[in-house]
């Protein structure tokens, strides 16, 4: 990676870092989740940055691609597990990054697993590592807390406009030979519930954040006006109340796009159980001694 590179890299990550802690001091009981992630989002393009993703605020069983709608009332609850995961991007050059608040007390022990799990498994992002032995340390430390691991999320390499590039790393134990590269940018982020959890998430039917794939020829103006409007992402997700069409034209107008495979949807993810979840995440820059460059120190 040359040093202009890893200029942008570094500072999409510093900017990303900054934004998840602002979004960390906004999320309290009675706080609007709309709030939340529009504020969030706010905050980094005034930090110079650009989101590379809708500002995600999953609670509760609920583990990714939850953000809020237009007209979304949703506040955090005293008893909640938030997961705030937080993208930016300089250029297309994203950092990616996540934390877990609560401010139940039974959950702090699932938030430290985490953690523990994301800074053990970060001091071994470097070149020649073989990925199943990231796997593994992750599915230990999560497991040595008495919790699960989330099997079916994974980290993932990062590349330009590229969120989710290769190589996905699993959260629990996998054989490949898949070795770590000098330079790589990649983000950990590991997932745990609790030991009554199926330890997996599925889809449900809600969807909020969409991405542009493969345009087309459209018949629908509302369907045309989103599809242009979705160009200037780059093939990066955005959020339906980004959009400038709402209401019932918005419903028309997806549903030709999705009939067209124009646009990819990512629905909301839940513990199949229901059981709730924690979720950390930093970008790191493969090297001897690993960068990871979304770590911010909270204010």
């Amino acid at each position: 990676m040359n040093e202009e590179l890893k200029k942008k890299y570094i500072l999409a990550g510093k900017i990303a870092g900054e934004a998840r802690e602002f979004a960390r001091q906004m999320t309290k009981p009675g706080a609007k989740i709309r709030d939340i992630c529009q504020k969030t989002e706010e905050k980094i393009r005034e930090l110079g940055g650009e989101p590379a993703f809708p500002t995600n605020i999953s609670i509760n069983e609920r583990a990714a691609h939850d953000t809020a709608l237009s007209n979304d009332e949703r506040v955090i609850k005293e008893g909640d597990l938030v997961k705030i995961d937080v993208g930016a991007h300089v250029d297309g050059y994203i950092g990616d990054t996540a934390c877990s608040v609560t401010y139940n007390k039974s959950y702090e022990t699932l938030i430290k697993a985490v953690e523990n799990a994301l800074s053990e498994a970060i001091k071994l992002c470097t070149p020649g590592r073989k990925l199943e032995e990231i796997s593994a340390t992750i599915e230990k430390i999560i497991k040595s807390y008495g919790y699960l691991p989330i099997s079916n999320l994974t980290g993932h390499g990062l590349e330009r406009f590229n969120l989710h590039a290769q190589p996905q790393i699993l959260n629990v134990s996998c054989k490949t030979t898949y070795q770590l590269k000098e330079g790589q940018v990649i983000a950990i982020e590991p997932f745990a519930t609790l030991p009554s959890g199926a330890g997996k998430i599925k889809d449900i039917a809600e969807k909020k954040i969409y991405m542009l794939i493969n345009p087309k020829p459209v018949r629908n103006r509302n369907a045309k006006l989103i599809m242009n409007f979705a160009k200037r992402y780059n093939g990066l997700p955005f959020a339906l109340r980004w959009l400038p069409v709402q209401g019932f034209g918005l419903l028309v107008a997806l549903k030709e796009l999705e009939q067209k495979n124009i646009i990819y949807d990512y629905p909301v993810l839940s513990e199949i159980n229901k059981e709730p979840i924690s979720q950390a995440e930093h970008t790191v820059i493969v090297a001897e001694e690993p960068i990871v460059t979304t770590e911010i120190r909270a204010k």
